[in-house]
């Protein structure tokens, strides 16, 4: 039994992230309707039901819209910090208030650990999972990082890190100035560049596995991404390393496991 990871989509319109441990499921952030969720699930033979409880990163639309409705359709746990509670109006009688760096424990030693990490207008945190030994890192949504962020990530063999954009794509791109200063700000989203600056403070030769998320369509490609970040960490990292996309789920990684397990595209029916 071992920690793994699944994207069932990452960007603008949409994330969710499937943390599997055991028996347990767990869902970091939800930002899609019912129907997508059940659909990308569906994908991996898995029912919305099956969710043991839902982990909500941070308020913002792409990330937590669809919290409120799972919380009451399927009558699933949301554990979140108390702003984002009242932002996305949830049920607090059916919601875990978790602080900052205070421990979140499952089932089977399983543990999530919420470190906070800079977003403008946001109370937004990033999650370790840790398993008998296993870590794993699901962060996103952030404009650069804290020494207290670096060292709880350092030496996780699983990392989930966004790289939202390229630098020449931006600036030349056509997002009025404001909001191209607003996202390459320090409470915006890291750029590719970044991400590879990140990724070289934190991976060592326990990382076996890094997933890029959260592109920006119009501002990145996966190709740039990937190729940025392998420029900084190429030389200390010799594990896989993939790209989530929006349309999800693609692949699962499981640690411990060389090979990410590729998720079916076709041929599984709702239930």
């Amino acid at each position: 039994m071992s920690l793994s990871f699944t994207h069932l989509g990452t960007g603008s319109r949409g994330n969710a992230t499937l943390l599997e441990c055991g028996d347990m499921k767990l869902l970091i952030d939800q930002g899609f309707s019912g129907r997508e969720l059940e659909k990308r699930l569906a994908r991996m033979e898995l029912k919305v039901s099956d969710i043991n409880a839902l982990l909500i990163t941070h308020h913002h639309t792409d990330h937590g819209s669809g919290a409120s409705l799972t919380q009451r359709r399927w009558d699933i746990p949301v554990f979140c910090n108390d702003r984002t509670a009242a932002a996305l109006n949830l049920d607090l009688a059916k919601v875990k208030i978790f602080e900052n760096l205070e421990a979140l424990n499952f089932a089977d030693d399983l543990a999530l650990l919420p470190i906070p990490v800079p977003h403008s207008g946001a109370d937004n945190v990033a999650f370790i999972a840790s398993h008998r030994g296993e870590r794993g890192a699901v962060l996103t949504d952030l404009g650069s990082w804290t020494d207290e962020l670096v060292n709880h990530v350092s030496g996780c063999q699983h990392i989930s890190v966004e790289a939202n954009y390229d630098n020449t794509r931006l600036w030349n791109g056509p997002y009025p100035m404001k909001l191209k200063e607003r996202i390459s700000g320090r409470g915006g989203h890291l750029s590719n560049h970044q991400t590879g600056e990140f990724l070289s403070k934190v991976v060592n030769q326990n990382t076996r596995s890094v997933v890029l998320t959260h592109l920006s369509q119009k501002n990145n490609a996966p190709h740039l991404a990937e190729s940025t970040v392998l420029y900084h960490i190429d030389e200390v990292f010799e594990g896989d390393i993939r790209v989530s996309l929006q349309d999800g789920p693609e692949f699962t990684h499981h640690i411990g496991q060389e090979e990410p397990e590729k998720v079916p595209r076709e041929g599984i029916t709702l239930r």
